[in-house]
């Protein structure tokens, strides 16, 4: 297996961090709000993290996880 290359962004989310959203967004009833996006389900915050680049999406993942 081969690292991305440093401008590349990754095409998943490192495993500790999937597993949290998941837990986090099991059966959620309220939204999660990061930078004015609600985010009800595991699959839409896994989207929207992967389309930020790496600071955007370790600030996003820090704010979703605080919500938690």
């Amino acid at each position: 297996m081969t690292d991305p290359a440093p401008g590349d962004k990754p095409d998943t989310l490192p495993r500790p961090q999937r597993r949290l959203l998941a837990r986090l967004f099991n059966a959620r009833t309220q939204p999660v709000v990061v930078n004015e996006h609600e985010f009800l389900t595991f699959q839409q915050a896994k989207r929207y993290l992967l389309s930020l680049e790496p600071d955007a999406r370790e600030a996003a993942y820090q704010a979703m996880k605080k919500q938690g």
